[in-house]
């Protein structure tokens, strides 16, 4: 059977260290990390995505704030507010809710955002590091994905790796930070042909495309590494609903070497490399280095 990999222990134990360290932080520096949630409009899931941020920011020493929004502000008003924030020297992440409504340009928000700022690392001046290997904001997802297989695989240099899924969020950045680890990357999407023999040639698989139980077991090499992204409510023959990934996971469990469970995988490490992300930026601007503890947690 396959190693669960548990994302919720790993991110507790992160937790614990970005407490530390925010409590260093403060009685050395006299400095608590600031970060500001921006949330448009009255998404349910958003509403509880952004509560559970606020949340464990708090319980690690961040101060937390949220600006609530109404879905009739115009962008002028919103890249208004995002002008205030980046000039607040109080604030040191910011992060601006996704999806927003229709009337508003989510690219012209990222942009608005002052990159050192960006810890969701979605900002253009970002993206463009991470893509030269440059010293760049990660963004959060796929940060936390790197680090589960590092945690579970060790060095990933020579890996075959399939990220499935090339949105700008996860699948591509993705794919860079496995580049980055010396793995031979192929991504794919929508149009790749023949994506069962694709991924059975994958030492790691990493699945982040939308669609509930995409993934089959005979599209697996046995012994290979998944890593589940999806996140999907479906509902069961006796018509309640449960969540489940883009992988088979009761299928996969008898042939992969370790792969991740959702809920309780990547889902739980993406918040808390939001705050890892929050306490980096909070040392750069105020032009300190990085302790060692948070140097070898950032990949």
């Amino acid at each position: 059977m396959a190693k669960i990999i548990d994302g919720k222990g790993f991110a507790a134990r992160l937790h614990v260290t970005i407490s530390q360290l925010t409590s260093q932080m403060q009685s050395t520096f006299g400095i608590t990390p600031g970060l500001t949630v921006v949330l448009v409009g009255d998404n349910p899931a958003s509403q509880v995505y952004v509560r559970n941020k606020a949340r464990q920011a708090e319980a690690a020493g961040i101060h937390s704030e949220t600006r609530y929004l109404s879905a009739q502000i115009s962008q002028a008003e919103l890249l208004r507010l995002i002008d205030q924030l980046n000039r607040n020297p109080a604030v040191h992440g910011i992060l601006v809710q996704l999806p927003l409504p229709a009337a508003i340009d989510p690219q012209a928000v990222i942009e608005a955002i002052d990159p050192a700022k960006d810890v969701d690392g979605f900002h253009p001046l970002n993206v463009g590091r991470l893509s030269v290997g440059g010293n760049a904001r990660l963004p959060c997802t796929p940060m936390g994905c790197l680090l589960l297989l590092k945690d579970c695989l060790g060095d990933l240099a020579g890996q075959h790796a399939i990220v499935i899924g090339r949105s700008n969020i996860v699948g591509k950045p993705m794919a860079l930070l496995l580049l980055r680890q010396n793995c031979t990357v192929t991504i794919a999407h929508s149009q790749t042909r023949h994506l069962a023999e694709e991924c059975r040639r994958a030492d790691i698989v990493v699945a982040a495309v939308g669609r509930p139980q995409l993934v089959k077991r005979d599209w697996i090499k046995p012994g290979a590494t998944i890593i589940d992204v999806g996140m999907n409510r479906i509902v069961t023959d006796s018509g309640a609903t449960r969540l489940v990934g883009d992988v088979d996971f009761p299928a996969l469990q008898s042939i992969a070497h370790a792969i991740t469970p959702v809920p309780g995988g990547v889902g739980p490490m993406t918040i808390a490399c939001l705050l890892l992300n929050t306490l980096a930026a909070t040392y750069s601007q105020m032009n300190w280095p990085l302790p060692q503890a948070l140097n070898e947690l950032i990949p």
